[in-house]
């Protein structure tokens, strides 16, 4: 054990020396690793950020949430016609299924409205995305309030005038000094009234963010815009309770809205049901497909910097000929010799990954900081399959060098070096 751990302090004083005795050809022939490094890491890097921003815009809805809607959430086999003929969820839907539904923890009626104004005193705030839903909205989704509640049943049941604010909605309205809670603001041309401001949420790649929008209730927006069709796009939102089959918990959806409907056997469903967990697992697939393009296109750069790795491990067998030879007869064994140039070559390798990631750390920060909320993260996973993949290319470039130095004739080797 000890004889190895000396092989490797020779093998790392040799990689120094390489460094320094050779600057210029050494750093252009880590270059290749380097830059094949920087390459997979960034991949990976850029590919987890984009994956966790994206879950964590639809993180406040859990997995086994279902949206019930008219319309298709993918590619289907209904073609188009039928499906433009489909009738909207309503109101008396969702109140059947949340009447007949035991398995689900929550059933909410949300009405996709268009975006509106909000007007307090002389503040103007346009283009604001108003959520018209239903008080069982809030157990769905994970509200996290700055002050104030969000809508009661009561208030939900009788539509009444009041309205949930985004941090950036709140802000623009009233300022930092002034407390929101209370005060009226015109929505629609009515007045309503304050009741609670989210927490700030940040910018979201899916979906806009809670920070830009306004919660009233959706039988309030129903006096506005009526249900006429076109005009709002109605949904249903369910949560199952913790322990209910998702598989069986949409069977029943389906069966409870085909009954609701008068559908027949024979007739197809005249809605489309979907599970965000499908969704996460699209995620998944794209950014796995994602990061595999990029493994080849990187591995590519991978495969210059072996070579260049390869060509530094010849060089230096070439100029250790004479050294090769005075080892082996002193007694050095062929294993020995392997050994010290095969972790020279890892050693090399390494350090040439090293400052790939090195790289990827600093163009991850400055990115950051370019792109606002959006985070580029480079995980200590990432880190490790750099360091990881860094030595398997040191290690299979070196292995022929270090082979050739091993079989050398020590007699031979001394005379060629003189």
């Amino acid at each position: 054990m000890l004889i190895y751990l000396r092989v490797i302090k020779e093998s790392f004083n040799f990689a120094i020396s390489a460094l320094r005795n050779n600057r210029l050809r050494t750093f252009l022939s880590l270059l290749g690793v380097t830059i094949g490094i920087f390459s997979i890491i960034a991949v990976l890097a850029a590919v987890d950020s984009l994956q966790k921003e994206i879950k964590g815009s639809i993180s406040a809805l859990d997995n086994s949430t279902v949206i019930v809607m008219r319309f298709s959430f993918g590619p289907t086999d209904i073609p188009r016609w039928k499906r433009e003929q489909f009738p909207d969820v309503t109101f008396e839907e969702y109140q059947y299924l949340k009447k007949t539904l035991p398995e689900a923890e929550a059933v909410s009626f949300s009405l996709g409205v268009p975006s509106a104004s909000l007007k307090y005193n002389d503040v103007l705030t346009n283009g604001v995305d108003i959520g018209a839903v239903t008080p069982e909205y809030y157990d769905i989704e994970a509200f996290e309030f700055e002050e104030g509640r969000f809508f009661t049943e009561s208030e939900g049941d009788t539509g009444s005038a009041v309205i949930v604010l985004g941090n950036e909605v709140a802000k623009n309205l009233f300022g930092e000094n002034t407390n929101p809670l209370g005060k009226e603001v015109r929505l629609y041309g009515r007045r309503v009234t304050v009741i609670g401001v989210l927490k700030k949420q940040g910018q979201s790649l899916f979906g806009n963010s809670r920070d830009g929008q306004a919660f009233v209730p959706a039988k309030f927006a129903r006096r506005i815009y009526g249900v006429t069709k076109g005009m709002v796009f109605p949904q249903m939102i369910l949560k199952p309770k913790d322990g209910v089959d998702n598989d069986a918990f949409i069977a029943k959806i389906k069966q409870n809205l085909r009954r609701f409907r008068g559908l027949k056997p024979d007739e197809i469903d005249t809605f489309f049901v979907a599970q965000l967990q499908g969704f996460s697992d699209f995620i998944d697939n794209i950014t796995g497909k994602l990061n595999i393009i990029g493994l080849i296109i990187s591995g590519f750069s991978l495969l210059v910097g072996g070579f260049g790795i390869a060509n530094i491990m010849f060089v230096s067998v070439k100029e250790r000929t004479n050294l090769i030879g005075i080892q082996k007869s002193l007694g050095a064994k062929n294993r020995f010799i392997l050994s010290q140039f095969l972790f020279e070559a890892i050693i090399l390798s390494v350090i040439g990954g090293l400052v790939g990631l090195f790289l990827v750390w600093i163009v991850s920060i400055v990115a950051s900081q370019f792109t606002g909320d959006f985070e580029f993260v480079l995980s200590p996973v990432n880190i490790l399959i750099g360091t990881i993949v860094s030595a398997v290319i040191g290690l299979i470039s070196g292995i022929v060098p270090a082979i050739s130095a091993s079989r050398l004739d020590p007699v031979e080797a001394i005379r060629t070096g003189m």
